[in-house]
């Protein structure tokens, strides 16, 4: 069933985001994550590429075992980088053949094996084109599609980001999940300005627990400290007097007081970066009252 479909019957709900290992040998321990995140009843679980360049067929073959063989709702994650249109029929043939509704439209990261590389000249340059041809060739497919309350780096102005956003709608996107943010205030002047666009649709925040400094570290790499807001400062100094563990505490509570304050302003759901760490959900959403 598409994901656009389920978000009406259940506000607000929780969705989880895996990525498959791409060492095949630790499946085993990671389904036994997922299984235990069952309890948590997701409305949908989305899976990325996977781990150090992991491919479309560990994609492929993690959502049809979250499908078949545990009962979930899965999503999974498209990027056109690079892509021709050939290999995009291949992989969203296989996905429908496989009974998997919907798919997470991404135009992915510019390939850091490929020298000078240039989305200009590409078939697919924005996610938009890949919406749109998902729209066109495979109109039963769900479509979501990626939003960032902080700004794309590669944008000039947050404006910039809502038009490209808005374009990916009117192109066929039929819900918004965004990437990670630690002010809720960010994402709700987000969605305040969508809705001024036009945007009607669901947007759904993004939250990801920090569990360690190297991850912290690493965000900041991708997306600047300005993603923190003064958060990052504050895992610094947890950092200085207690290490990882008092980051992972901190990490924690302030996930957990981010999902709260968000279920607490009505947002339709939440979706949780697992980190494929069934011990930390579980540990904010049990502490999570849905009123």
């Amino acid at each position: 069933m598409r994901i656009a479909d389920l978000i009406p019957t259940r506000q607000p709900f929780l969705s989880l985001e895996f990525f498959p290992p791409k060492d095949r040998d630790t499946w085993p321990k990671f389904f036994a994550e997922v299984e235990k995140l069952k309890v948590l009843d997701p409305l949908f679980v989305s899976v990325t590429y996977g781990a150090g360049g992991g491919t479309q067929a560990n994609t492929l073959d993690v959502v049809t075992r979250m499908k078949n063989e545990l009962g979930l709702t899965p999503m999974a994650h498209l990027t056109c980088v690079g892509a021709s249109s050939e290999a995009l029929h291949g992989f969203l043939r296989a996905i429908s053949e496989a009974g998997i509704d919907n798919v997470l439209a991404l135009r992915g990261d510019p390939p850091k094996n490929v020298e000078n590389f240039s989305f200009k000249g590409q078939e697919f340059q924005h996610a938009s084109d890949l919406v749109a041809f998902i729209r066109r060739h495979y109109p039963a497919m769900g479509i979501g599609v990626a939003g960032i309350p902080t700004r794309h780096p590669e944008s000039l102005t947050l404006e910039d980001d809502l038009r490209w956003l808005k374009y990916k709608v009117d192109a066929g996107g039929q819900f918004v999940v965004t990437q990670l943010f630690f002010e809720n205030e960010l994402y709700l002047a987000y969605v305040q300005r969508l809705r001024e666009q036009g945007v009607t649709v669901p947007v759904v925040p993004g939250i990801m627990p920090i569990l360690s400094m190297k991850s912290a570290e690493f965000i900041a790499g991708l997306n600047g400290r300005a993603v923190f807001g003064g958060f990052f400062e504050t895992l610094t100094a947890a950092f200085a007097q207690g290490g990882d563990e008092a980051v992972r505490e901190l990490g924690l509570a302030h996930a957990t007081q981010q999902v709260q304050g968000l279920m607490d302003a009505g947002v339709p759901g939440v979706h949780l970066y697992t980190l494929n760490r069934s011990e930390a959900c579980l540990s904010i959403m049990n502490n999570i009252t849905i009123r």
